[in-house]
């Protein structure tokens, strides 16, 4: 293979004229554009490899308007995100459908004012194509931050902030999570069980209150000795269960918002001396394999799609993109619910 003189860049009109065609042609194939016959499309696509033509991304942002990257904000602090499994799961499922569409992650978390300024800054800079974010919480100003950068979002669950009812443009992606909590609520009750406690995640968080009315749903007017507020941590969920252990001691089931936080439970429950599950059943929600095929017993859990819910959000946000849809009067996609299923395992 022959390149370029040692030193020097291989420029679009080198490798118009390696492949014998027109340096508009060249342009058009590089950057993606139609209407390109396959034979010269090949014939440049040849040259390119043979000078090791690398396209200069500031000329092409001016072509095509594209940046090849994504903003991926998550709305928790640091120590959350590179801890918890969830994040991970759903940063591979993103991280690889970008990788598909030739588009860098560029990752951006929010725990503060500061956060929020320094993330509005970057989106209105014109760095990134679009934004996806996720574990937002009812009262955060990442939405406000988002929309008024005026570029493409997709958004990671229902939307839960103040006036996101008025704004049905906003695309989400988002697991049926009432319809799982009640599926796990009922299996419960077809073991037998009577006294079916829930730890309940964070109740600024629609996924949290989704799960909590799925488990009302079944459960119609439970006690409320039998509820506990929890994080979706497995320390919030073993501090959840130790309250509840005390509130009453008399349950014998126990239907967690979380795998985490289900963890958590288990590990109370077990030092406390219950048997799971002979004397207390326990349902978790995720089914994050890392967490719940390492509990003993092994979890039984209400399975969400956590990595295929992050290609989605990925081929929503292209489509926007794609079909800018910043521009007035443009449509948005549709949002996507996924449904869920209930794993049975050892601990109920």
């Amino acid at each position: 293979m022959s390149g370029s003189p040692a030193g020097t860049r291989p420029t679009l009109e080198a490798v118009a004229a390696r492949a014998g065609v027109s340096r508009a042609t060249v342009s058009r194939v590089v950057n993606g554009g139609s209407g390109v016959r396959p034979a010269l499309v090949e014939r440049v696509r040849v040259a390119v490899n043979e000078l090791g033509y690398v396209p200069n991304q500031a000329a092409r942002t001016l072509v095509t308007r594209r940046h090849g990257a994504v903003a991926v904000i998550i709305a928790e602090p640091e120590f959350r995100i590179f801890t918890d499994p969830f994040f991970a799961q759903q940063i591979r499922g993103i991280s690889r459908e970008l990788t598909v569409h030739d588009s860098q992650l560029v990752l951006l978390w929010a725990e503060g004012r500061d956060d929020y300024e320094r993330i509005s800054r970057y989106l209105t800079g014109g760095h990134v194509d679009g934004a996806l974010a996720f574990s937002v919480h009812n009262d955060d100003a990442l939405p406000t931050v988002i929309l008024r950068a005026r570029i493409p979002a997709v958004f990671g669950g229902r939307p839960g902030w103040p006036g996101a009812g008025r704004q049905p443009s906003v695309p989400y992606v988002d697991a049926d999570n009432r319809g799982g909590a009640r599926e796990a609520v009922r299996h419960l009750v077809a073991l037998g069980r009577r006294r079916i406690a829930h730890i309940a995640g964070p109740a600024d968080q629609t996924s949290a209150t989704d799960r909590f009315d799925g488990y009302r749903d079944v459960l119609l007017d439970p006690d409320p000795a039998l509820l506990a507020q929890g994080d979706f941590t497995e320390a919030g969920g073993a501090a959840a269960m130790a309250r509840l252990l005390e509130q009453a001691p008399d349950l014998d089931a126990v239907f967690a918002a979380s795998d985490l936080m289900a963890s958590g439970a288990l590990r109370v429950l077990r030092g406390q001396g219950r048997r799971v599950p002979e004397d207390v059943a326990l349902v978790g929600f995720d089914d994050m394999r890392s967490v719940a095929e390492a509990t003993d017993p092994p979890l039984t859990t209400v399975r969400q799609d956590i990595e295929g819910m992050g290609h989605l959000m990925v081929r929503l946000l292209m489509r926007m993109v794609t079909e800018d849809t910043t521009e007035p009067g443009a449509r948005t996609p549709g949002s996507v619910i996924t449904p869920t299923e209930l794993v049975r395992r050892g601990s109920a």
